[in-house]
C-alpha cells in the first residue's frame, strides 16, 4: 500500500492546472477572431508581455516549441547555421524542427549546466566562405532545463550580444522558464528585452496557464512571425479564452515562483543526505537533477517512488529530474522528503 495517498507530480511544471480564479477569468474573457486580429484578450496579452520586457510586439502561440521554431525560421534562411548548447530544448526536444521547418543546420556547444559563453561561440562563427554554412543565429535557453534549471548571468549574455552584433548574428532566447530566472535573481525583465532580438516566453509551466507561449520581438519581426505561425497551423480563432489565463498568470503568478524555488532547495537538501544519491546539480530555481549511484538504477528508483505515488522523470540512464510548481504544496514536499529518506 502506498505511504502517500495523494499523488505528488514532480515530472514537470507542465502539469499545473488552472486555479478557480484563473478559470473564472477565462470564462469571462472577451473574444473575437485572432487571425483577423480582433480578439481583444489576445491583443491585451501580447501587449502586456511585450511591455513587461520593453519590446515592441508579441505573438500568442499554442506552445513554446512553436514560438522557438517560428523565431528560428524568421531569423534564418535554408542552409544557414544556428549555434546552441548541446542539450538545449530547440535542439534536443523539438523533433528536429530546425532542420524540418527552417532547413538550417546546427552547431552544438558543450556548455556548463546548459550554459555557453561568448568565448565558446566565437571560434564557431564561420568565415564568409562559400564552402561553409552561413552562421546566422545564436540561441540561448534560460533557465537551462537539462542544466538543472541553471540561470545565465546577465553580464555573460551582454558579451554574447556584443559578439552577435559584431558578426551580424541574431540572438534568440528560449525563455520557457525565464520568469524563474528573473524571480530567482531579482532581475529587471527589460534588460532581457534590450539584449535579445527575440524571446519565447512560456505561460503553461511555472506560471500555471493551461496553454500558450508568447513570442516577442520588434514589430517587423512579429509581422513576419505571424505569417509563419499561420503556415504552421498556429492561427487560432477565439483564442482569448486561453489568453485570459496568460493574463491572469502574468498578474498573479510571477512572484510566487520563489516558493517553488524554496521547495526545490528543500528536496535537494534531503537528497544530499541519501547514500544512494551521487552528484546533485546546483539548484537555482525549480528543477532538481540528481545522479543515482550504483548499484541502484534510475529505473528502480523511478518505480520505487511511483509506488509511493511520487512521480519523477528519468533524464538519462544515470539522472532523475524533479520539478516543483504551484501544484506542489509544502505538505507534498515534506512527504517526498520522508519517502526519499526511506528508500
Amino acid at each position: 500500500m502506498s505511504l502517500n495517498p495523494t499523488p505528488v507530480e514532480l515530472r514537470s511544471d507542465t502539469f499545473t492546472k488552472p486555479s478557480e480564479a484563473m478559470l473564472q477569468a477565462m470564462f469571462a474573457a472577451q473574444v473575437g477572431d485572432d487571425v483577423f486580429g480582433e480578439d481583444v484578450t489576445v491583443n491585451a496579452l501580447e501587449r502586456s508581455v511585450a511591455d513587461f520586457f520593453g519590446m515592441e510586439a508579441g505573438l500568442f502561440c499554442p506552445s513554446g516549441t512553436m514560438t522557438n521554431q517560428i523565431a528560428i525560421q524568421v531569423h534564418t534562411q535554408p542552409g544557414d547555421e544556428v549555434i546552441c548548447e548541446a542539450g538545449s530544448h530547440v535542439y534536443f526536444y523539438e523533433g528536429g524542427g530546425i532542420a524540418k521547418n527552417s532547413g538550417a543546420q546546427v552547431r552544438l556547444v558543450q556548455g556548463s549546466f546548459g550554459q555557453i559563453t561568448a568565448d565558446q561561440i566565437l571560434p564557431l562563427i564561420n568565415p564568409d566562405d562559400v564552402h561553409r554554412a552561413r552562421t546566422r543565429l545564436v540561441s540561448l535557453e534560460n533557465t537551462c532545463n537539462r542544466g538543472g534549471g541553471s540561470c545565465y548571468n546577465l553580464a555573460e549574455i551582454a558579451k554574447i550580444r556584443s559578439l552577435c552584433d559584431a558578426h551580424g548574428l541574431g540572438l534568440h532566447l528560449d525563455g520557457a522558464r525565464l520568469m524563474n530566472a528573473i524571480v530567482a535573481n531579482q532581475e529587471n525583465p527589460k534588460e532581457y528585452g534590450k539584449m535579445f532580438h527575440s524571446i519565447s516566453l512560456c505561460l503553461s509551466k511555472g506560471l500555471g496557464a493551461p496553454v500558450g507561449s508568447v513570442l516577442l520581438g520588434d514589430a517587423a519581426f512579429i509581422k513576419q512571425s505571424r505569417r509563419v505561425r499561420k503556415v504552421m497551423g498556429g492561427g487560432m480563432r477565439q483564442a482569448g479564452y486561453l489568453a485570459a489565463a496568460g493574463l491572469f498568470a502574468m498578474e498573479n503568478n510571477i512572484n510566487r515562483l520563489a516558493e517553488d524555488h524554496a521547495h526545490a532547495k528543500q528536496l535537494a537538501s534531503a537528497l544530499a543526505s541519501c547514500n544512494w544519491v551521487g552528484e546533485i546539480f546546483p539548484v537555482e530555481t525549480n528543477i532538481v537533477i540528481f545522479e543515482v549511484a550504483s548499484p541502484r538504477t534510475v529505473a528502480e528508483t523511478v518505480a520505487a517512488l511511483s509506488a509511493q505515488n511520487i512521480r519523477v522523470s528519468a533524464m538519462s540512464d544515470k539522472h532523475i529530474r524533479m520539478v516543483t510548481h504551484l501544484g506542489v504544496t509544502p505538505e507534498m514536499v515534506q512527504c517526498t522528503i520522508d519517502v526519499l529518506k526511506r528508500l
